[in-house]
């Protein structure tokens, strides 16, 4: 089976970003079918190509993946004007490639909405299989985020959404919230299968935790950590709310760290520094493969979002996924199909959203209570086994492929 695979934002394990699509990809392959690989050029992913001329586009093997990597560069401080350009110009680029490469099956994951539309021209014109998988639901979380406020383009992107879903062989949804999301426009539950982010329980592990020395402080503070996207959509303002908080409770051996890059962080880092938060530190965004080793350094692990009701089963981060693996119990600030999970399993503390004093609340129990602590982790780490193990997940999703690649 050849798979033609769009995805505008894939890396490899040496970007600092998700990488469910080079580890699906990979697997793959291990099962004897080929893939070719088309993405744009994000700051901060790597594609694992080298040399040639960034400014055209580049094609190369990566670990057995063919990929061709367009320049089209995208980054989260772009406006929405360009961004909208950036999808646009890909779409339309991947729209010539499914009728120049040699394929069986194409298979497209947003975000953005945009991608989905070499996959509709394909169906439509080759009648080759195709398979869409959601990572959110568009328009619904920029209506409700207030990003996209224009009804002309609310309407599009509606029309786009359904064209997608029911120009689609089959759909992947990442978060039950997702999948319900797809239902109601219409989709037979025959038509969408459930498969979120992943653990990759074999790069990020408990053992390694507490056998390299702390980044801060050689005192070792008590580390909460978040991992990713700095965006309006991750509400940080409420960690640094804690954080204000914690310090007028002098709680000063409680450090929290933010990794990663994206348009909010300058705002973040400027409140930080105006309002005296020492105890916020702001690290650069870094390879996955470092940010185990990081994880490792922490206690406890930050899954923050806006308060957006679209959010609670609506998304699928891959932080968590990265927590829970390697063993870190988790502070959750939303409803939601995560936050119900965290209370089922107890592997963490789910607080209320825009509650300050619940968050700074649950960072000092984390840290005054060691037995806690060390149960929660145990039982994170059991949860990403039991449940999230990306490698099952990607056998799931290559048996898919092979069943409507049949069909």
């Amino acid at each position: 089976m050849r798979v033609l695979y769009f995805h505008q934002h894939f890396s490899t394990r040496q970007g600092a970003t998700g990488t469910r699509s080079y580890e699906f990809a990979r697997r793959l392959i291990e099962r004897g079918h080929s893939v070719t690989m088309v993405c744009g050029s994000a700051a901060v992913a790597d594609s694992g190509l080298r040399g040639g001329d960034p400014r055209a586009a580049r094609r190369g093997s990566v670990d057995g993946i063919d990929v061709i990597q367009l320049p089209l560069p995208y980054s989260n401080y772009d406006n929405m004007l360009k961004r909208a350009w950036i999808f646009l110009a890909f779409a339309l680029r991947c729209i010539g490639l499914t009728f120049t490469e040699k394929y069986d099956i194409i298979f497209a994951t947003s975000t953005p909405l945009t991608i989905a539309v070499p996959g509709i021209c394909s169906r439509l014109f080759t009648r080759r299989p195709f398979i869409f998988e959601v990572r959110d639901l568009w328009p619904e979380l920029p209506r409700a985020m207030g990003v996209v406020t224009n009804p002309v383009a609310l309407t599009a992107l509606g029309a786009l959404e359904w064209l997608a879903y029911h120009s689609a062989s089959h759909l992947i949804g990442l978060s039950p919230g997702i999948c319900e999301g797809i239902r109601r426009r219409g989709v037979t539950a025959e038509k969408i299968t459930l498969i979120p982010n992943g653990a990759d329980i074999d790069l990020f592990r408990p053992a390694e935790r507490g056998t390299r020395s702390r980044p801060l402080s050689e005192n070792g503070p008590f580390i909460a950590m978040f991992s990713g996207a700095h965006g309006l959509a991750n509400g940080l303002d409420a960690a640094l709310d804690a954080a204000k908080v914690l310090l007028a409770w002098r709680r000063d051996d409680i450090k929290l760290v933010f990794t990663g890059d994206g348009a909010r962080k300058p705002h973040l880092m400027e409140r930080a520094r105006r309002e005296g938060l020492v105890n916020c530190v702001f690290l650069d965004p870094v390879p996955k493969l470092e940010m185990a080793r990081k994880l490792a350094a922490a206690d406890a692990g930050l899954m923050l979002l806006a308060n957006i009701p679209s959010f609670y089963y609506g998304t699928s981060p891959n932080k968590f996924f990265d927590y829970i693996a390697c063993g870190l119990p988790v502070i959750n600030n939303y409803p939601g199909w995560l936050a119900d999970m965290v209370a089922e399993w107890h592997c963490g503390i789910a607080i209320p959203p825009e509650d300050s004093e619940a968050f700074a609340r649950a960072l000092v129990s984390l840290r005054d209570n060691d037995k806690m602590r060390e149960d929660m982790g145990n039982n994170a780490r059991k949860l990403a086994e039991k449940q999230f193990d990306r490698s099952a997940l990607a056998g799931q999703f290559v048996d898919l492929l092979e069943r409507v690649s049949r069909r």
